[in-house]
């Protein structure tokens, strides 16, 4: 029985696990302020909060689009609707905010944002006005609204600028939330739970790629949840080397503390990398999984030269460079029975750079149209090693193996940077399709290798450095 508490009420359904729980929700529960949108985690209208009781015995709050996320995902979990956060006979702060910026127009969107705008308040993030806005970052306003919205979000800010940190007692006092919030804890903790059990079926961790792509076959057939699989979690630094679980998710490297520190710019690439709804639900396995040419965190974990750990159901397991992982159009070094267990790399020395690129047909919430990152170790104007890869111009997520030779030991110049430029352009094979021409994705290609030196180097590279070339 898979067993939740779902707003104020206790939930032991015989459903199947991979049943969404979008569908439960609303035609099992009734409950139908979650909207059905775009059945793809894109517009934000299905928008629920996922609440897990964590070690300390607080309970953390995230968003997701429940279109797309596995109902058994929700085992052990407290799932938040908008009909959760209301209050009795007045509107919730964030309710108020909403209604008193006009902030809604036709409100099929109002519903996600709200919830999300929840979300943001029951969260531990900083409470300014940037976060607030990529709380609300995977939701669609299709009536031209948003600046209202963005007004309403501000509103909501100011008014949590007296918050308490882990503080439920604050957020119900000031009507953020309502009463029975307090009880979650350790309603949690009491909770019978038994292990849904089902070794069978296609594995499942956050499903946000294989529920755009295969819900009706994944709804009525049995999954193999993993999501919460201890042995995949996790993000361990050990004598300068990172080992991500790849149960892990980009919200995890967001909020990881340390990687910030040895990644300055960390949380500006993630931006880049989908929504807060999905940065929160899916699997860096799924991500490496999905093969796709374009994967964001592929890319920018082939830069670092990760090597992954695959692992088989009797405990086996093998380790392999993702740069040689992946061999032709979604297929990949990876046997039926297997999974990643986790993922490996280097941290930067005081002599080593990365960055990361992207060009989309809009700057946030867009897959790309090519996107590439480098790790670049530099003494003395002297390159000592370097990893190029580059996405969308090529059958699978591309690392550069001769671009990257070249660079290595050469000095760091622009006739050397303008040679490898032209290495990099006999690597890739890009094809002409909807994210653009194949003579567009290569000239995006030039652009974002030459801009990876300009912005690791801004005292030695200028743009017209390249301007020639371009």
């Amino acid at each position: 029985m898979i067993t939740f508490i779902l707003n104020n009420k206790t939930i032991k359904t015989p459903e199947n696990s991979g049943m969404t729980l979008l569908d439960f929700v609303r035609y099992q529960q009734r409950l139908t302020g979650t909207k059905i949108g775009c059945r793809e985690g894109d517009c934000g209208a299905c928008t629920v909060l996922v609440g897990t009781l964590n070690s300390e015995g607080f309970v953390e709050y995230q968003s997701i689009t429940s279109c797309i996320s596995p109902l058994g995902n929700a085992h052990g979990k407290h799932i938040v609707t908008v009909e959760g956060t209301n209050l009795q006979n007045k509107l919730t702060a964030t309710q108020h905010a909403m209604k008193a910026n006009y902030a809604t127009q036709c409100g099929f969107c109002t519903p996600g944002f709200v919830v999300a705008l929840t979300g943001f308040a029951l969260s531990n993030s900083d409470n300014n006005y940037t976060n607030a806005l990529d709380a609300i970052s995977g939701n669609i306003c299709r009536c031209t609204g948003y600046k209202s919205i963005e007004r309403a979000a501000r509103d909501v800010v100011e008014k949590l600028e007296n918050k308490k940190h882990q503080s439920f007692s604050w957020l119900i006092d000031n009507d953020f939330i309502p009463a029975y919030f307090e009880t979650i804890p350790d309603r949690l903790k009491d909770l019978e739970l038994k292990d849904l059990n089902q070794p069978k079926g296609k594995f499942v961790s956050g499903g946000t790629d294989l529920y755009v792509q295969q819900a009706d076959n994944l709804i009525d057939n049995s999954v193999h949840l993993i999501a919460e699989k201890d042995y995949l979690k996790g993000i361990k630094i050990e004598k300068h080397t990172c080992t991500i679980g790849t149960n892990s998710t980009v919200s995890d490297l967001w909020n990881h503390t340390e990687l910030n520190t040895h990644f300055p710019n960390l949380k500006n690439y993630l931006k880049l990398v989908s929504s807060e709804q999905i940065r929160n639900m899916a699997s860096f396995g799924g991500n490496l999984v999905n093969a796709s040419p374009i994967g964001d965190m592929t890319i920018l974990f082939l830069a670092l030269n990760s090597d992954i750990t695959i692992t088989t159901n009797n405990q086996k397991e093998r380790t392999v460079a993702l740069k040689n992982f992946y061999q032709d159009y979604k297929t990949f070094d990876l046997k039926e029975s297997e999974l990643i267990k986790n993922i490996s790399f280097n941290l930067p020395t005081k002599h080593s750079y990365f960055n990361f690129e992207k060009v989309s047909k809009r700057t946030h919430l867009d897959i790309a149209s090519v996107n590439s990152a480098i790790y670049i170790a530099v003494e003395k104007e002297v390159i000592l090693e370097a990893h190029v890869a580059i996405g969308g111009v090529a059958a699978i997520p591309k690392y550069l193996h001769k671009t990257s030779a070249f660079l290595s030991g050469k000095p760091l110049t622009s006739t050397t940077i303008l040679e490898a430029s032209d290495r990099l352009q006999n690597e890739i094979s890009p094809i002409s399709d909807v994210r653009g021409s194949d003579n567009y994705k290569r000239l995006l290609a030039r652009q974002l290798f030459f801009a990876h030196f300009i912005a690791l180097f801004p005292k030695l590279f200028t743009l017209n450095d390249f301007v020639q070339h371009a």
